[in-house]
C-alpha cells in the first residue's frame, strides 16, 4: 500500500509561478500533454536538458532548457522575432518551448521545503 499526494495541474503551475516568478504551465509542454496524470517520486535522480537555449520562436520544435538557464533568463526579455513581441507570445514561448525538465522543478521545490518526499500524481486536466 503506499500514499500518494494528488496534485491540480493548476496547482503545481501556481505553485510553480508563485516561487520563481516566471511564467509555466505544465500541460503545455513537451508538445502538450494530454489530459491524464503525471507520476513523480520526490527527490529522485533528474535529467535536466542539456541545452541552455532554445530558438526564440514559439511553437518551435526545440524544446526545454536547463534548470540553470530558466532560471537565469529575465522574464520579460522580449523575443527576437520582431512580429512576436506582444506579451501573450514571450507567455506562450515560455509555457510551449523555454521550460526545466519537471522532475529537476520537483526536486528543487523539495530541497526549498514547498514540496514534501514521496510519491506525487499530478492530475492534468482542463
Amino acid at each position: 500500500m503506499k500514499t500518494k499526494t494528488v496534485i491540480e495541474v493548476q496547482e503545481w503551475d501556481a505553485l510553480v509561478e508563485k516561487t520563481y516568478g516566471r511564467t509555466y504551465k505544465l500541460q503545455q509542454q513537451d508538445g502538450c500533454r494530454s489530459r491524464g496524470t503525471l507520476e513523480i517520486s520526490v527527490p529522485a535522480q533528474a535529467d535536466d536538458y542539456e541545452r541552455d537555449a532554445v530558438p526564440k520562436e514559439v511553437n518551435n520544435e526545440a524544446m526545454g532548457v536547463s534548470f540553470k538557464s530558466w532560471l537565469a533568463r529575465d522574464p520579460k526579455q522580449k523575443l527576437s522575432d520582431p512580429e512576436a513581441q506582444e506579451d501573450y507570445c514571450l507567455e506562450l514561448w515560455w509555457k510551449r518551448n523555454f521550460y526545466p525538465d519537471v522532475q529537476m522543478v520537483a526536486n528543487d521545490l523539495h530541497a526549498k521545503g514547498l514540496l514534501s518526499a514521496g510519491e506525487h500524481t499530478i492530475l492534468i486536466d482542463w
